[in-house]
């Protein structure tokens, strides 16, 4: 039988591109390469689409993908050209030009299937305020916050946060992720540089409340029926967990499944699975919460491409659920064929 295609795509343009480097090489190392030939096509920084390595079989350990600083740029192709009869995605892109509906609606006007979320849930899950403001039509508790964009009157939402809030509070862009662009504000005066440092990334910015809570997760997958794993904790060895603490100094460990009580495990699952609904997701995401010591959950965010890499929390969820790496990859692909032909029928 014939292998099918799998096509990864990763880098980007956002600041989360070494992350989605990572997630790929993770990826193609956990394929089934009885059932599936990969391609790889790299995006780089400035958006150009790079043809690179194509894999029959798992790759050596010492392969490594293309970055920024090796493009062979002889390799260049127009982005359409990605195009395979039969061919599924894995756009393992992270963030802003990747993971917020972007490259999902190029890859629908290609008539590719591919893997995560459509359009609609990419763009409202990467934007931390709408998710919230959808959310809350639903009652899914979550911190108190204040959102900021770049047209209003600065002056008068940092009075809004000194009389709503409490330090310290998190600023964060609304469309980032991997924790690019956060920071924790510890006192009033310090707060116009954290907005600062935010504005950077997006032109909307979120403050929220800081709580001192647990950050457990709960992975989803499916379609129309959608499953949850047990919930998985983050345990830092940082105080904060920023960009470098997840994927440069690895200073986390995961405790999955999480120690906490049963009830409170099933609430986090039906509120991760009810959430996910709202917002029209399908394929996989990964739902974040904080549970503080009085026993409050708190909805933090749902993550629509969570990492893939040898250490990331998602795949060790399903792992934990009995659903290995090469087999969560097959279900994921067969997810994004049934999406397809859902779409499809529906024009």
């Amino acid at each position: 039988m014939a292998k099918e295609t799998l096509i990864l795509l990763y880098g980007g343009r956002s600041a989360e591109k070494e992350v989605s480097v990572l997630s790929a090489e993770s990826v193609m190392r956990a394929v089934d390469y009885d059932r599936f030939k990969v391609k790889t096509y790299f995006i780089t920084q400035g958006g150009d689409f790079i043809r690179t390595q194509v894999f029959e079989e798992k790759p050596a350990e010492s392969e490594r993908l293309m970055t920024n600083s090796t493009v062979v740029w002889e390799d260049k192709i127009p982005a359409s050209l990605i195009y395979e009869e039969g061919a599924v995605v894995f756009p393992l892109l992270h963030g802003p030009m990747g993971e917020d509906g972007s490259m999902q609606g190029f890859l629908e006007v290609l008539k590719l299937p591919y893997v995560g979320t459509n359009v609609l849930t990419s763009s409202l899950a990467m934007d931390k305020i709408a998710t919230k403001q959808v959310l809350a039509s639903i009652d899914i508790p979550q911190v108190a916050y204040v959102a900021l964009t770049s047209q209003q009157d600065r002056s008068a939402k940092v009075t809004e946060v000194n009389e709503t809030l409490t330090y310290p509070v998190f600023v964060k862009p609304s469309n980032m992720g991997s924790s690019v662009g956060i920071s924790k504000v510890d006192r009033p005066e310090e707060l116009d540089v954290a907005l600062d440092l935010a504005f950077r990334y997006d032109s909307r910015v979120l403050v929220e409340q800081g709580v001192v809570a647990r950050e457990i997760e709960v992975g989803l997958l499916g379609n129309h029926i959608i499953g949850t794993t047990e919930p998985g904790e983050v345990v830092k060895d940082v105080a904060f967990y920023d960009y470098d603490a997840k994927y440069i100094d690895n200073k986390i460990t995961m405790a999955i499944p999480a120690e906490i009580d049963a009830e409170v495990a099933q609430q986090m699952r039906d509120y991760a699975q009810k959430a996910f609904a709202a917002i029209g997701g399908t394929g996989l995401s990964r739902c974040d919460f904080f549970y503080t010591e009085d026993g409050q959950i708190y909805l933090n965010e749902l993550n629509t491409m969570p990492g893939f890499t040898q250490w990331s929390m998602y795949p060790l969820l399903w792992a934990n659920m009995g659903l290995a790496y090469p087999d969560l990859i097959a279900e994921l692909v067969e997810l994004a064929k049934a999406a397809f032909a859902e779409r499809e029928s529906h024009l």
